[in-house]
């Protein structure tokens, strides 16, 4: 079984995602969260900092992920276990450090998740479970909200998505 990290860097009430080429051979030409194999030795954390690092040109801020869930896809020697972690911060601007990874890599509202090719089924469900979008998940308007952050709805990433 194949041990992986993905990490959900989310901006603005957006998320980023990489866009896997036609030629990979595992998940081929679907939208996926940067990440790749924890190597011998490694920690899902250390690996998730390294595969950050290798493929977008950040430093994520350790203290600032959080596990978020586990995907497990395939069977026998395609078996995969994916850890799924949010990243809270992060220091750089990322790129596309890895374009034999990925041909692309943009930014996408949790509203536009549904109409993607994604890597893994549960990936949107998983997306939208982190605290970032609480309120686009329980609200239908911004002046419903009343997420934790002190009634101040332009400080919410989750409410800026629901007012643009």
């Amino acid at each position: 079984m194949r041990v992986v990290v993905t990490g959900a860097l989310v901006r603005d009430g957006a998320i980023l995602l990489v866009h896997r080429g036609p030629t990979k051979r595992a998940y081929p030409d679907v939208w996926d969260l940067p990440g790749g194999l924890v190597e011998a030795g490694e920690s899902e954390l250390q690996a998730l900092a390294r595969e950050m690092h290798e493929e977008l040109g950040v430093q994520i801020v350790a203290e600032s992920a959080s596990r978020v869930g586990v995907v497990h896809d395939g069977s026998g020697e395609d078996a995969v276990h994916v850890g799924v972690w949010q990243i809270g911060d992060w220091v750089g601007s990322p790129t596309n450090s890895a374009p034999e990874e990925h041909d692309d890599i943009a930014w996408f509202r949790i509203s536009e998740l549904g109409g993607l090719p994604l890597a893994h089924g549960v990936l949107a469900a998983m997306v939208r479970s982190l605290p970032e979008f609480d309120c686009v998940r329980t609200h239908s308007a911004v002046a419903d909200c009343n997420h934790s952050h002190g009634g101040a709805k332009a400080g919410c990433r989750a409410c800026a998505e629901v007012a643009s």
